[in-house]
């Protein structure tokens, strides 16, 4: 398949499989940033509506970067991975105090902000300032795969950067990547585009039985109130994963401890 047929081909399935998201019917960086790392190891299904809810409660990177921790990490509630929370809370007021409020539009800018790694940037820059910029993610490895490397085993994302850079549309790279992420979901959805072909690919572990799901338990509860290290370790019937849970949480700054009390940071 040649460039110029694979082109065609996206254009098409991005025609039939085009999904609406807040963040495609506006975007400006502070929308793609928050989906972006939303969206990050969580479904589009299961984040439209919490990006809706975060967007009311925090509208732009002010109200974001003048909400204490506490209050996102329980609007962020449902999503997992709550260092995600953290990590965008840190980006609004890096962008707030270090950048004047206006959002960072380079690559080298862009990495700064915490949680943000070169994939995320090369997102932001192309959804937001419809830039044609190499990006990979788990749709792209899946369409890519799927076209360009059938007979390929462990693919390196280098290689894969190679032919993404060949063949994306860059006069229109905003929409041919959003065409790119629909196609690659409905792949994931044939069986097609095994992402076991790529050296880069990691299986979510399971959550029953985790560390993680213990330190969802903790967050949870001290939603609701702040609460002694024993008296929280029995409520959520903590094995040997709450110390862990709890240190790491700790070490992370998503949790204090004020005397003998635990509390989400304030």
């Amino acid at each position: 398949m040649n460039t110029n047929q694979f082109q065609e081909l996206i254009w098409e399935k991005g025609g039939e499989l085009y999904r609406s998201m807040p963040w495609r019917d506006d975007t400006r960086g502070y929308y793609v940033l928050v989906s972006e790392l939303m969206l990050q190891q969580t479904q589009v299904d299961r984040v439209i509506p919490k990006f809706a809810a975060f967007i009311e409660k925090f509208p732009n990177e002010r109200a974001l970067a003048k909400a204490s921790l506490g209050e996102v990490l329980t609007l962020w509630n449902g999503l997992g991975y709550n260092r995600r929370a953290k990590f965008l809370h840190e980006a609004a007021k890096m962008i707030h105090h270090e950048y004047s409020g206006a959002f960072p539009n380079t690559k080298e800018q862009l990495m700064k902000l915490p949680g943000v790694g070169k994939n995320t940037a090369g997102a932001i820059l192309t959804y937001t300032f419809n830039e044609p910029i190499v990006f990979i993610e788990t749709n792209i490895r899946t369409v890519y795969f799927e076209h360009f490397f059938k007979e390929g085993v462990q693919v390196s994302d280098d290689e894969l950067s190679k032919v993404v850079e060949e063949t994306i549309d860059r006069e229109h790279p905003r929409e041919f990547y959003w065409a790119l992420m629909d196609y690659g979901t409905w792949l994931k959805k044939q069986g097609a585009g095994r992402l076991d072909k790529s050296k880069h690919y990691k299986k979510q572990s399971p959550l029953k039985g985790s560390v993680r799901e213990v330190r969802g338990q903790i967050i949870r509860l001290l939603m609701e109130k702040d609460w002694g290290v024993f008296e929280l370790e029995n409520a959520v019937n903590g094995d040997d994963r709450f110390d862990k849970a709890l240190d790491g949480l700790l070490a992370d700054g998503l949790v204090e401890k004020t005397g003998s009390k635990l509390h989400l940071t304030k």
